[in-house]
């Protein structure tokens, strides 16, 4: 049933109710004065958090043209995993299953053809045991383990998620390294930020951390396959399609030498509206703005040590992960890339190892701007490994019976998965 137009006109009047503050003349002047004053470097309480790996510069570059560039790096792979999303059965049990798969440009259908998978498993019940070995299936082309979650309650489904999905996907990409030519491109970002940020979240979880050797096996995987690129001269790069990351906003927040509240939830509205370019144009209720569309915009290269990368920085432990190589080797650097097609903005992430070569960098730079001018989005590498990790809907439903079967048990469902038949 939709709303009756009265009802509509009622909700969109409260809208009047609402002083939304600075308007967005002021709200884009505040960004360019955070642009030029606070980002050369950034500090919070004396440490830097944010840098530029060389000059501070917001550049743009015509959709059409960079998609004619010749290719930095002829080949190309990407790396993704999907999940069924954790899953909790009347016997107690919660379960997720990780798949993660491999991409390659041009296509190598053997590497296609392979897979990582993982199932985590929590309960409260001290009887249950895991055969954790690794097994092999489809001719030997693909691998698998179990995993056993000690009991958190609270955190149950968050946990078994994420180490399901980077346990998969760092192993996958730990035993595919040597297939990478070029450039491996990871779906997400380049450390497993999820488990990072369990140690500000709750001290449950801050011990887990430590007392618990999964999550530092899952991160060590992560390191090791960094130092491994390193060694063999082949960058890889996380893009992130959703970046939600607070580290310049929640530190202007606290810098009380600014006397102007800031405006923006996080830093990709910042950054939105510092590569949005256009103009004010007149208009029948006054002017409104209207953005130009002809041009990726895109920053500099940034070095991050602030929030959950931390730990990979000079100043951070790595959750007590060994490191073999100069600490500043794994620290993320970061660009921003803005579509104005979609009004969309892109983070890519590197290790400071490749990004302090001024010709790498400006290769990755060059490559991802093309990948995503003639993707009108996430690079074709990326989502060809999304295709091939994710598991469809109906293919989730299968599995969940299936283990309902195998447990002799059933989903413990809500009224809201009968009502709207949720994942």
């Amino acid at each position: 049933m939709t709303l009756d137009p009265v009802h509509f006109d009622g909700i969109a009047r409260l809208a009047r109710r609402i002083d939304h503050g600075a308007d967005e003349r002021d709200r884009r002047a505040f960004a360019e004065t955070v642009w030029e004053s606070f980002l050369d470097p950034l500090a919070d309480d004396g440490r830097t958090v944010v840098e530029p790996v060389d000059e501070r510069v917001r550049r743009h570059v015509d959709c059409e043209d960079v998609a004619l560039h010749d290719r930095p790096f002829p080949t190309e792979n990407g790396l993704d995993a999907g999940t069924i999303n954790p899953t909790t059965f009347k016997n107690g049990l919660v379960i997720d299953i990780a798949q993660a798969a491999m991409s390659a440009t041009p296509s190598d259908l053997d590497l296609h053809r392979s897979r990582t998978t993982v199932m985590t498993v929590h309960s409260n019940d001290t009887t249950m045991t895991v055969d954790e070995t690794w097994g092999k299936f489809d001719a030997g082309y693909s691998q698998s383990r179990a995993v056993k979650i000690p009991p958190l309650p609270r955190f149950a489904e968050g946990v078994v998620h994420a180490l399901a999905l980077y346990l998969a996907e760092s192993k996958h990409a730990r035993d595919h390294a040597a297939d990478v030519e070029d450039l491996l491109v990871l779906d997400g970002p380049l450390y497993p930020r999820g488990l990072l940020r369990w140690a500000d979240q709750h001290p449950d979880l801050a011990d887990f951390l430590i007392e618990d050797p999964r999550p530092t096996t899952v991160l060590e995987n992560y390191i090791r396959l960094v130092e491994r690129f390193i060694d063999r001269g082949v960058p890889l790069v996380g893009f992130v399609k959703n970046p939600a990351t607070r580290v310049i906003t929640r530190t202007l927040k606290n810098k009380r030498e600014i006397d102007v509240s800031t405006p923006w939830n996080d830093d990709s509205a910042l950054f939105t509206r510092l590569l949005e370019r256009g103009e004010y144009v007149d208009d029948i209720d006054g002017t409104r703005w209207e953005r130009d569309e002809s041009a990726l915009t895109y920053t500099n290269w940034f070095r991050s040590r602030g929030g959950v990368d931390r730990p990979l920085s000079v100043d951070g432990n790595a959750l007590g992960v060994e490191r073999e190589r100069p600490l500043k080797d794994y620290e993320v650097t970061f660009f921003i890339v803005y579509d104005p097609r979609d009004d969309l903005v892109y983070r890519v992430e590197a290790p400071y190892a490749f990004t302090r070569d001024p010709e790498t960098r400006d290769r990755l730079t060059i490559q991802l701007l093309q990948d995503v001018a003639i993707a009108h989005g996430p690079p074709t590498i990326v989502e060809k490994a999304d295709e091939l990790a994710r598991i469809s809907r109906s293919e989730k439903a299968s599995l969940r019976e299936t283990l309902e079967t195998q447990f002799d048990t059933s989903q413990d469902r809500t009224y809201d998965d009968h009502r709207w038949n949720v994942e």
